[in-house]
């Protein structure tokens, strides 16, 4: 792994997992799903051959440590010593950053053939869900178009394509609305699995640090439990340290990125500590040479010319190669899994703690989201959305849709039904707004144009409890407010059926309605897509 100007394609990862699968009794390859393109989408998981055997039962202790309402803490004391830490690992979510995938199977074998007392010790006292990428159609993309362009002016450049099939690279923004099959492949391991960590891999600009690890920046998002947040502060500094001491240099924290945005923050409204790793990227696979005074002096909390606490080693500039990323990226991955099995008692006390803290939300004490809304495919879809995430919602007599805070993931709904209040940061007292590193608020009501309500309490009236997906009959006529209107149309034309529009109201049917309805046909719609591919172009094609 990690030879220049050598990149593995997506069938070569898979088989080889398999293989690995075949020769040790430590692994287990699960397919979650298929891609868009429909590759197989695997994660690897990985522990004691004991531990592999008995799976069940160390699900169902996450399943009850993950929720107080179930387990009392006398329970739960019982369980603590029995359980085994969680740890997911996920790897190159942006396709360019190659990286990581190699870093996956290469620690994959390290992890299963390394009998070391470490490595005996994160076996017994862990259970690893390795994916060694959760974008495998843009590793084919990336792989295919640099064989293609070795040895020509294009050698390490990005595919003038998207980077992923139909939302060009940033499915990484996509872990709170599950608008694509991979989200939703990890989303579906995440909730069987309920890891106490998840290591979210990934690079950076070739310019900055060699390597960041938290603690964040702020702001934190404030539904975050503090255990969480001080949790990933702990793990981060004790990365950082352990590279230290293997001499890595130009290693960053508090640096780059905060926590805000639950649009990559899934995992820490569910219990988990979200670790990132942030490595400088070659040009792909091909090696890229940098002088000192060519690294950024301006990235958010340091300076990679300059010596700093959070900074305290810069890297002298150099060659930077593929083996290079590996090499903190093989450092990183043992650092983490080390850290969590010495920690593993406290991690697995404070997993069923944060829980607790979330059953006890009082204010506001439920959300309500009425029957009656402007566009109820939009409702429809937002209350999918939150159930997808593990949201539990329960419908009242009068149709209403009733999700209480008293639940294990009610900070997650609360992020994302109330109105977000980006803190106002300064550079200094009086002085111009810190830049935010992304976007300030994702609200769903906002976004979907759906109506919902905070309250202080219910009406003592029974409540049932909703299934998703809706079972609803077919309507005679479709609304033309309503957002799954438009979907029902363009499925009925795929099936060669017949559409018909009020020319009035503009809505729809399936059959002459008499007066005012007009038969129309299939519009041909085409995208145009430039030799410069923007993220707006993905974002067009899936719409």
């Amino acid at each position: 792994m990690g030879v220049d100007r050598v990149l593995l394609d997506w069938e070569q990862v898979v088989s080889y997992f398999y293989k690995l699968e075949k020769s040790s009794p430590s692994i287990r390859v699960e397919e979650i799903g298929k891609t868009v393109e429909g590759r197989p989408f695997i994660a690897a998981i990985i522990s004691s051959p004991e531990n592999i055997k008995n799976l069940p039962k160390y699900l169902e202790i996450q399943r009850r440590l993950a929720d107080p309402r179930i387990t009392t803490p006398e329970e739960a004391e019982k369980l603590f010593p029995q359980a085994k830490a969680v740890v997911l690992i996920t790897c190159s979510i942006h396709a360019s950053e190659v990286a990581s995938t190699h870093t996956a199977v290469k620690f994959a074998y390290k992890l299963l053939t390394d009998t070391s007392p470490k490595f005996e010790a994160i076996r017994q006292n862990t259970i690893v869900v390795l994916m060694p990428s959760i974008n495998p159609d843009g590793v084919d993309i990336v792989t295919r178009w640099y064989r293609k362009t070795l040895n020509t002016p294009y050698e390490g450049t990005n595919p003038p394509e998207l980077w992923h099939h139909y939302v060009g690279h940033d499915n990484n923004r996509d872990w709170y609305t599950f608008s694509q099959p991979e989200t939703r492949n990890v989303i579906t391991a995440y909730n069987k699995w309920l890891p106490e960590v998840l290591y979210d891999v990934h690079q950076q600009g070739e310019k900055d640090s060699r390597i960041f690890v938290p603690p964040w920046l702020d702001p934190i998002e404030p539904n975050i439990d503090p255990i969480i947040a001080q949790g990933m502060n702990m793990l981060g500094l004790s990365v950082a340290n352990d590279l230290t001491a293997e001499g890595k240099l130009g290693v960053a924290v508090h640096a780059a990125y905060d926590f805000w945005s639950p649009a990559r923050h899934y995992q820490a409204f569910h219990g988990g500590m979200r670790i990132l790793t942030e490595s400088a990227s070659a040009h792909l696979a091909t090696p890229v040479t940098l002088k000192f005074e060519e690294l950024n002096t301006h990235p958010l909390g340091y300076n990679a010319q300059q010596r700093s606490w959070n900074y305290l080693q810069p890297w002298p500039g150099g060659t930077w190669h593929l083996s290079d990323i590996i090499d903190y990226q093989m450092a990183a991955f043992e650092s983490v899994l080390h850290n969590v099995t010495i920690h593993r008692d406290d991690m697995v006390r404070n997993y069923y703690k944060v829980g607790q803290h979330q059953v006890e939300h009082t204010s506001p004490y439920a959300w309500i989201v009425p029957a009656q809304q402007r566009d109820p495919g939009a409702a429809r879809h937002l209350l999918e959305t939150l159930a997808f995430g593990k949201v539990e919602i329960e419908r009242a007599a009068n149709g209403d849709h009733i999700i209480k805070m008293q639940q294990p993931y009610s900070g997650w709904a609360k992020a994302l039904l109330e109105k977000q209040d980006y803190p106002d940061l300064r550079m200094y007292p009086g002085g111009p707004p810190q830049r935010p590193y992304d976007t300030t608020a994702e609200t769903l009501p906002l976004l979907f144009g759906v109506d919902v309500k905070a309250v202080s309490d219910l009406p003592s009236a029974p409540l049932a409890k909703e299934t998703f997906p809706f079972d609803a009959p077919a309507p005679a006529a479709f609304s033309a407010s309503d957002t799954d209107t438009w979907k029902t149309v363009t499925h009925l034309w795929k099936a060669q059926g017949q559409v018909w529009r009020n020319e009035k109201t503009g809505d729809f049917a399936p059959n002459d309605k008499g007066e005012g309805w007009k038969k129309i046909s299939s519009p041909r719609i085409a995208l145009y897509r430039s030799y410069l591919p923007a993220m707006d172009e993905g974002w067009t094609a899936a719409g």
